[in-house]
């Protein structure tokens, strides 16, 4: 995930019901930047009430007008107790005036090994020990709620202005909440030399296509430019692969909808994750935007190296993109 990312597809539905959002995790993951950027947004942010007063304070009263309410939960919780939190967040499931999700923040533990040697904190599983036991411990006693989460938010590598913006597009007031609209398809393309994305549900492997970086001229650059377009697409094989991409997931998102899930993350991955797999991505957010489904789209390595940046300016001033990057 990404500050650079675009959203395509159908609009939200009005929906009256109450909005309440758990949101827990690891300790260091960003539950309390999740917890502001909702208060931003307009939700009432409580942060670590005692896990028996949660029902209450976010329940509906009689007469109401529409909430939005985000209630922060992690170890330092008093009588916090993972088991209790699933049962709260049931039995608020169960109102037909209310729509309740559970958010839970993730981190590589390398990443908020980091954090924490610069914050100098201690960990709260571990105030004594080592923050890897703490962190280790955390895992462990939040498993439950790691899987049974509507969302669980990787932060290792995303910005605060991507998380800002994640939060404000699924969140929002207007945001769909219809199981029928409220399918969020996320598409990421990727480099394999740099890992899977952990959030993909789907992933698919563009490497065997002929590859745009052995061409001089389009080596700099990216699947978003109609020169890399056209050669991808001249690949013989191209077009079957897309064929059963498409149909696959004309296959499976429709289920992912009857098993109430909220969000699909579809992966595509080639080797520098800046030619065949971003163009693939767009193709793919254009193909299911038809046909009626939400999507956002993220180009990882895009952003990470900048590259974005470097064609938006390269625009700017008229000069061509490899220009741009020497410059």
């Amino acid at each position: 995930m990404s500050d650079d990312q675009t959203v395509t597809g159908l609009p939200a539905e009005a929906d009256s019901r109450h909005r309440i959002v758990l949101v827990t995790g690891l300790s260091g993951a960003g539950r309390a930047s999740i917890l502001r950027a909702l208060e931003d947004i307009g939700y009432e942010a409580i942060d670590n009430p005692p896990l028996e007063l949660v029902e209450a304070m976010v329940r509906q009263r009689p007469g109401e007008t529409r909430r939005f309410v985000a209630v922060g939960l992690d170890v330092r919780s008093r009588g916090f107790d993972p088991d209790q939190v699933l049962v709260a967040l049931a039995r608020l499931r169960e109102s037909p005036a209310t729509h309740a999700e559970l958010v839970y923040a993730w981190a590589d533990e390398t990443v908020l090994q980091r954090r924490y040697t610069e914050t100098r904190r201690r960990h709260p599983m571990a105030p004594q020990g080592r923050v890897s036991d703490g962190i280790a411990a955390e895992q462990n006693l939040t498993a439950r709620l790691h899987e049974a989460a509507d969302l669980v938010i990787d932060t290792s590598d995303l910005p605060l202005a991507g998380l800002r913006q994640l939060i404000e597009r699924r969140f929002g007031p207007d945001a769909a909440i219809d199981p029928q609209l409220g399918l969020s398809v996320a598409l990421i393309s990727f480099a394999y030399p740099r890992g899977l994305p952990r959030e993909a549900d789907l992933v698919f492997d563009a490497r065997f296509l002929r590859n745009p970086h052995y061409d001089p001229a389009l080596r700099p650059l990216t699947g978003q430019d109609p020169a890399v377009g056209a050669y991808v697409r001249e690949d013989i094989d191209f077009a079957g692969f897309f064929a059963q991409i498409t149909g696959l997931l004309g296959l499976v998102l429709p289920r992912f909808v009857q098993e109430g899930k909220k969000y699909a993350t579809v992966a595509i991955g080639c080797t520098g994750g800046q030619h065949r797999s971003v163009y693939i991505v767009e193709q793919l957010a254009a193909y299911l935007a038809e046909t009626g489904w939400r999507v956002t789209t993220t180009h990882r390595e895009l952003v990470r190296e900048g590259v974005l940046a470097r064609q938006q300016a390269a625009r700017g001033s008229g000069a061509p993109p490899d220009q741009a990057k020497e410059a």
